[in-house]
């Protein structure tokens, strides 16, 4: 059988002051295409279809529709990410469901709808669903079975094992086992527009959280799209569907093809999402930049530009040359900003900062990455506009 993977829609969101509500419709009609085309039997959406737990009624109604829309040629299965609201998620299965879309909102047992087989959904597989574990939830099947302890990882793993256990059950010689989840795994590449709330040590698993039993897992979070470094089985992150801010700027967004036989490892392909303005961070001079207005004027831009001094028309100018800028920032030479120190007594910022800090962290000094964003900070009010 043929799966369709995808994940991280983040329906809704915006980048800076545009609104990207087109360029997620051509995305996901795209998507919708390419199942269509490639005889997708199944679909599974690994979490974060909208950007935010409430979403506006004209997002909620943009990834619905695509969800219905993939599932009226095969059954669709979709896990709540840490964007999305496990309770709406929950609430709306009930009417998602006669349409052919398994939501599957809050983590449940492997016998109370933690596991959908052919019998709920058709074709011959059986899917695991793991949605986003926060950190304060507790699961009641693991709580009941006085298993519920340790490191958020250690969490991870003990529910990916009872999900394994029931799976390698279930699916004897004649299914294809399927894992389909939300999490981050350490070592894997981030493009550092995931939400820092749950993103890092705190949130993360080891590839040991990948189970053995599935012939493949689809797996959510990361917007970098990716194999899991370290994994027993075929392990991918599908990656955001457009690149969501300037870290993924160059990213080759995708859909992921598995194609997959009981009993045999699943091969896995690559189809390009085409769809998006492509993101450039630009640096130099104002003249220089502003002589490539025409190859910029629709992208998406972050521009640096080198000043000798205050200019605070810069934002107003660049608004009005790069239709779609992002960010501006005015960055001055370092003699320049050491100025003020050399012709007064007065302390320097760094030198008001690093007390200011001292006195509110029992005599710490600030971290030099601390330093430098003040700086940073500094220099953008002093070339705003007044």
């Amino acid at each position: 059988m043929r799966i369709l993977h995808t994940a991280d829609w983040h329906v809704g969101r915006r980048l800076g002051r545009h609104d990207r509500t087109g360029e997620m419709r051509q995305a996901l009609d795209e998507v919708v295409t390419i199942a269509d085309m490639q005889r997708a039997d199944l679909a599974v959406v690994s979490g974060d279809v909208f950007d935010r737990a409430a979403p506006p009624v004209e997002a909620l109604s943009l990834g619905l529709g695509a969800l219905l829309r993939l599932a009226e040629d095969r059954p669709v299965v979709v896990v709540a990410g840490n964007h999305d609201s496990p309770e709406l998620f929950d609430a709306l299965a009930p009417l998602l469901r006669p349409r052919g879309v398994h939501a599957v909102g809050a983590i449940r047992p492997p016998d109370d709808g933690g596991l959908l087989g052919p019998d709920v959904l058709g074709v011959p597989a059986v899917v695991a669903c793991f949605p986003f574990l926060r950190e304060g939830r507790v699961v009641d099947f693991m709580r009941d079975a006085g298993k519920w302890y340790g490191q958020y990882a250690e969490r991870v793993a003990q529910i990916t094992t009872a999900y394994n256990s029931a799976l390698v059950a279930r699916a004897g010689t004649d299914l294809v086992p399927l894992l389909v989840a939300h999490f981050m795994v350490s070592g894997v590449r981030v493009s550092h527009s995931e939400r820092e709330l749950h993103i890092g040590d705190a949130y993360s698993a080891t590839a040991q959280a990948i189970p053995a039993g599935p012939q493949y897992v689809a797996l959510g979070h990361i917007h970098a799209p990716q194999s899991v470094p370290g994994a027993a089985v075929p392990a991918e992150y599908a990656g955001s569907l457009l690149p969501l801010d300037f870290g993924e700027a160059g990213e080759r967004k995708r859909v992921v093809l598995v194609d997959a036989e009981p009993g045999q490892l699943a091969t896995v392909t690559s189809v390009p999402i085409e769809a998006g303005r492509p993101l450039v961070q630009a640096r130099g001079t104002w003249d220089a930049l502003a002589a490539r207005a025409s190859e910029l004027a629709d992208t998406y831009v972050d521009l640096t530009v080198e000043v000798g001094g205050p200019d605070p028309d810069l934002g107003r100018r660049a608004v009005e040359t790069f239709p779609y800028l992002v960010h501006v920032r005015a960055e001055r030479p370092a003699a320049q900003r050491r100025i003020r120190r050399e012709i007064s007594d007065r302390p320097s910022d760094d030198e008001l900062y690093a007390e200011f800090h001292r006195a509110t962290t029992d005599g710490q000094d600030p971290p030099e990455a601390l330093l430098t964003l003040v700086r940073e900070v500094l220099e953008e009010v002093a070339d705003a506009p007044a």
